[in-house]
């Protein structure tokens, strides 16, 4: 089986779990034998994002230079699976994980900047610095919708010039991809949701990024979704019917725990952690008012904030306004080795998301042995059944319930353990052989 894939993150280029859904797909697929060409937009220069040991291909499909090792992460017994069976396709484009109207207008804006000052300095355009990649030319787009379009041109242009089985293309920026992947070869397409504007916005969704995502569901020759609860969500608001869907749900790797982390803590002090954007979908606002609960009743309770997004500033002013801040901690974004040492270093998880299609993170700290308190509202809470759950919006249940794990640490260790021996049966490859089936079915025209 050939799958044309499109994302638009990808390890070690990556903000969220997206990235990390599509790595544990890929390597999952590839150690089957699917071979995957994977595209992905990337800022020519941006060397955060070069994917080391894949072959890197022209839109011809021709090996480009000479690098072939190994993605960072990846296990050396894989490596093979990785060499043989996928191929990356690098798009120049400014899109990135999670971009909004607006944090794309800002990029390209200092994208502006930087090509003025690359331009007094040496006369010449945005540098490539080394690595090769599709470029599009005429510049990138004026505003993100434009972007996307150009993007998809490029797709279009790399599904002519290759040969492959089915499309498949990861949440609303990859979807005109797809389409027009779809129209320029007739192969099938399959649309993964792993999140949605609904999710995103709630009731202040953009129409625009909205319609993208019914047009791409409604295209699609099968829809992905991560959890049921998703599926329930894109039949309510999308439209799609039911028979068009079928649920994945991601996983986690335990390989992903390469190195433990020993934190040393002040003495008698635990430490709660919020992982993810400060975003409205996470429901950094929920913890923060958990958070004055529990330090009511626990005063020596340490919190943490890591991540960022467009709701940071004013947690940090609703601490203030509370008079929490020497209990409270604001990291701002984490990659590798910190996100790891923070696990690490807590004695619980906290995911208050409002709307959460899956929910990679949970998992992630279970790997790490830490117990886990999830909202109701998240697709992983499907799959989970050993961890605490409560309502979003309830913040009294939410503090009590991080009051219990904390007071009673024997609680805490029943939860690991459990939730260990489900991990066991989370995994990658059972992803894997669904997504083949699907895959099969649609070559078939089944």
């Amino acid at each position: 089986m050939r799958v044309l894939m499109f994302g638009w993150e990808f390890p070690p280029h990556i903000s969220g779990g997206l990235g990390s859904a599509c790595e544990g797909i890929v390597r999952a697929l590839t150690q089957k034998g699917t071979d995957v060409l994977f595209v992905l937009p990337k800022l020519a220069g941006d060397k955060g994002t070069a994917v080391q040991g894949l072959t890197m291909c022209s839109a011809s499909g021709t090996r480009i230079g000479s690098s072939v090792t190994t993605v960072q992460r990846v296990c050396r017994e894989t490596r093979e699976y990785w060499k043989e069976h996928l191929r990356m396709e690098v798009v120049d484009s400014l899109l990135s994980a999670y971009a909004t109207p607006e944090y794309y207008e800002k990029a390209y804006t200092e994208y502006l900047k930087q090509t003025a000052v690359e331009e007094t300095r040496t006369s010449t355009s945005f540098p490539m610095q080394g690595e090769e990649v599709l470029e599009l030319h005429g510049g990138y787009g004026k505003d993100l919708m434009s972007e996307v379009y150009k993007y998809s041109l490029a797709g279009q242009a790399i599904a002519k010039a290759n040969d492959f089985d089915v499309i498949h293309a990861h949440d609303w920026m990859a979807y005109p991809a797809g389409i027009l992947a779809r129209e320029a070869t007739g192969k099938p397409l399959v649309c993964h949701v792993h999140a949605t504007e609904a999710d995103r916005s709630g009731s202040h969704m953009n129409d625009e990024i909205a319609h993208i995502e019914w047009e791409g569901m409604q295209r699609a020759d099968k829809v992905v979704a991560v959890s049921h609860f998703t599926k329930n969500l894109i039949m309510r608001v999308y439209q799609v019917p039911e028979e068009k869907i079928v649920v994945v749900h991601n996983a986690v790797s335990r390989k992903d725990a390469g190195h433990v982390y020993h934190a040393q803590r002040l003495s008698g002090e635990k430490q709660v952690l919020f992982m993810g954007r400060v975003t409205f979908q996470k429901g950094p606002d929920y913890f923060v008012e958990a958070a004055r609960l529990v330090l009511q009743a626990m005063p020596n309770v340490r919190f943490v904030m890591a991540g960022s997004g467009d709701m940071l500033l004013s947690m940090v002013s609703r601490v203030a306004k509370y008079r929490i801040g020497n209990r409270f901690t604001f990291t701002g974004f984490l990659k590798g080795p910190e996100v790891e040492r923070m696990y690490a270093a807590s004695d619980l998880y906290v995911m208050p998301s409002v709307s959460e299609p899956f929910g990679i993170a949970p998992l992630e700290a279970m790997v790490y042995d830490v117990p886990v308190l999830m909202s109701k509202q998240s697709g992983v809470s499907e799959v989970i059944t050993n961890a605490l759950k409560v309502d979003f919006w309830d913040v009294r249940k939410m503090a009590d319930y991080i009051c219990a794990v904390l007071s009673y640490p024997a609680l805490g260790r029943y939860m690991v353990r459990n939730c260990q021996e489900e991990l066991k049966n989370i995994r990658w490859e059972n992803a894997a052989n669904k997504l083949n089936a699907v895959y099969a079915d649609l070559v078939r025209g089944i």
